[in-house]
């Protein structure tokens, strides 16, 4: 044996290695998140919280998290106390599946969604996402307006323009080349860059410790950081068509808007600002000192725009 072909070899044998213990931390990850209840829609297995009485409230998670998120932010704890909360892993992430040969767009998902709260017996609802899970809770509002009573969009990202970072971000998807990627190295990578991700999605705001350290292990499987690579292809493919702002100006229901003003992954600010231009008689909300993880920053101002559209829903003044 030449020494080329040893070295491949010893190549092969340390990915396979590594690709073993990335899918046993895997597993050990799930273990710990037992809670919660499994609601089974258009062949796919969704995991999901619940907590509290009164008017369904659906909270959908941004790309990369799980529904974990609104627990360790208190979100679900406290909305709880005056609503129905029901927090989804989204398709693919946390302990939901993503079934393979579909495109999971956030209409997709808002049908999905959708079917899962009509097998609960929900017949109208709130809806409130973060980041990509906005994009999510506006498609919901758009095809299903019968049955979304308000909106709360925070920290989304509406107008998206073509970005290195997205193609970047997307790579991870690709067939072959991406698989053993993201079965080898990109989760060693996740955990050793995990320090300036959590700087990056809190500041300026202070990072949670609790969050940092639950999502950590979940977010570096294999499985969901395909997930999260297709959805930032679906983010692309969103980018490079353009012309969604239309669809915005069509929706009539009550709608409010948070962003942090610190926000570093991109200008939230003036998305939501042009967001409401767009959709009438929206509430919009921009949280000095807060980054992309606005809820966990300013909880309170959050709830308070769940609040103001629940009352709207209702026929109530804010």
């Amino acid at each position: 044996m030449n020494r080329t072909t040893a070295a491949a070899v010893l190549l092969g044998a340390g990915l396979a290695g590594l690709a073993l213990y990335n899918g046993a931390r895997a597993k050990r990850a799930l273990f710990s998140r037992a809670s919660g209840r499994f609601v089974e829609a258009a062949g796919v297995r969704l995991h999901v919280l619940e907590q509290g009485s009164g008017m369904p409230l659906i909270l959908l998670h941004g790309n990369g998290s799980s529904a974990e998120d609104f627990k360790t932010s208190g979100m679900l704890d406290e909305a709880a106390k005056r609503y129905r909360v029901l927090a989804f892993d989204r398709p693919g992430f946390g302990r939901s599946t993503r079934p393979r040969g579909k495109w999971w767009t956030a209409a997709a998902q808002a049908d999905l969604i959708h079917a899962a709260v009509s097998q609960l017996g929900i017949e109208r609802y709130l809806v409130l996402g973060h980041s990509w899970g906005a994009s999510v809770a506006l498609q919901l509002a758009r095809r299903h307006p019968a049955s979304v009573a308000g909106i709360v969009l925070v920290s989304g990202y509406y107008h998206p323009p073509p970005r290195l970072g997205l193609v970047l971000a997307a790579l991870p998807a690709l067939p072959v080349a991406g698989g053993v990627f993201r079965h080898t190295l990109l989760p060693l990578l996740v955990r050793i860059t995990w320090p300036l991700t959590m700087a990056k999605i809190f500041s300026p705001g202070i990072i949670s410790a609790e969050f940092a350290s639950s999502t950590k292990d979940v977010v570096s499987r294999p499985s969901q950081l395909l997930s999260i690579a297709a959805e930032a292809a679906l983010m692309l493919a969103a980018a490079l068509a353009g012309g969604r702002s239309a669809r915005y100006k069509e929706l009539s229901l009550p709608t409010g808007i948070v962003a942090g003003a610190g926000d570093r992954l991109f200008d939230a600010q003036a998305e939501a600002i042009r967001l409401q231009a767009e959709i009438h008689g929206s509430l919009v909300d921009i949280i000095p000192h807060a980054g992309h993880m606005v809820h966990h920053a300013a909880l309170k101002a959050v709830l308070a725009m769940v609040d103001k559209v629940a009352a709207a829903g209702r026929g109530e003044p804010a």
